[in-house]
């Protein structure tokens, strides 16, 4: 029986950290439509790091938070 079996999905420590900043970084540059409810999301789980980054590809609004 192998116990090394991935558990699916990304758990909440590795989410919040510069790899997720790093996904929407791409995102960001893939120049993806994303919506400004999403965009609101990242700002309140990163915060301030997300907010600058969806400033720097002039997808940011004073109403995201």
């Amino acid at each position: 029986m192998n116990n090394n079996i991935p558990v699916p999905g990304v758990s909440r420590h590795n989410r919040i950290s510069d790899e997720g900043l790093q996904r929407l970084e791409k995102q960001l540059a893939s120049n993806l439509k994303i919506s400004k409810v999403v965009l609101a999301q990242w700002i309140k789980r990163y915060g301030d790091p997300a907010r600058n980054l969806i400033k720097k590809y002039a997808c940011y609004t004073g109403d995201m938070g």
